[in-house]
């Protein structure tokens, strides 16, 4: 029975691992630029549901609307006016830009609300149900059907719209997407506020079961990482499968190991397949 609660428990924070991973693999996949910045734009969505709900009891599954146009818009600046300047440059000056860029709005987080973690406690959430014999946590359970949700929403946008459209022309074939007449910059601008949007989206989602703090983001941007290059970089479909995988292996680890050790196994599950199949689990072997 533990066993299957770790199950359970794994795939839950496998859908919202899945959510911050499509955004970093969505902003790679179309700018082959690895944002080390993504774990602080969470941070800042989730005290955009914090503040939200503390000035104005707003839920916090409200306020996701919020934060994710909010994050939006973040992104599309960041992109237009400190990322787009030096994609032409060398990659680790792009590296040390989105580091900066995580250290500025880290350190002024915790100029603005200082260190001290806060909570968001809504009423409805505090009896877990159990089922079959399992503890299903509300906000757990909640925040990966929509993480799902939203990563379908993302698939579905990517593939039938002219705006999906191009950001897949632009990120299989740059100079074939000229020709044919597509905006580089403004795609380039929306790829990244979108996947903004989605960090910013899983920080509103994990306020009612995570602590929020200026350094929050740190916690979930390695896992992210370990996902996107499990996953294939760039693989939207992969990075949601490889975030199931990892989440279910921390959760199961923690059964036989100490909790703090678990993330070993995540790790040791990422070099193994960065030894065997440097391309991912999902991704697709490049000539």
């Amino acid at each position: 029975m533990l066993l299957l609660q770790a199950l359970v428990t794994g795939v839950l924070n496998g859908g919202i691992y899945s959510l911050v991973s499509v955004g970093l693999t969505l902003i790679f996949g179309v700018m082959r630029i690895i944002n080390f910045a993504h774990g602080s734009l969470m941070m800042l969505g989730m005290y955009v549901s914090y503040w939200a709900f503390v000035l104005w009891g707003l839920d916090p599954y409200l306020s996701l609307i919020a934060s994710a146009i909010a994050l939006f818009l973040v992104g599309v600046t960041i992109q237009t006016v400190l990322v787009g300047p030096v994609l032409g440059g060398p990659e680790h000056n792009q590296l040390l830009l989105t580091l900066g860029v995580s250290l500025v709005v880290e350190n002024l987080a915790l100029f603005l609300w200082t260190a001290d973690p806060r909570t968001v406690t809504v009423s409805y959430l505090a009896v877990a149900p159990m089922v079959g014999g399992i503890m299903l946590s509300p906000p757990r359970v909640i925040a990966f059907v929509i993480s799902l949700a939203l990563t379908a929403v993302l698939y579905v946008f990517l593939q039938r719209s002219d705006t999906g459209k191009a950001i897949r022309a632009v990120a299989q074939e740059r100079e074939g997407a000229l020709t044919v007449g597509i905006d580089i910059r403004r795609t380039y601008a929306i790829a990244f506020g979108i996947g903004c949007a989605c960090v910013g989206a899983a920080g509103s989602l994990v306020v009612p079961f995570y602590a929020v703090e200026p350094y929050v983001g740190g916690v979930f941007v390695i896992t992210a990482f370990v996902v996107v290059v499990l996953g294939g970089m760039g693989n939207v479909v992969g990075a949601m499968l490889a975030a199931l995988i990892v989440g279910v292996a921390e959760s199961v680890a923690a059964v036989f190991i100490p909790a703090a050790m678990k993330q070993m196994i995540m790790y040791a599950i990422f070099v193994v397949v960065l030894l065997f199949r440097p391309q991912g689990l999902f991704g697709v072997r490049r000539a």
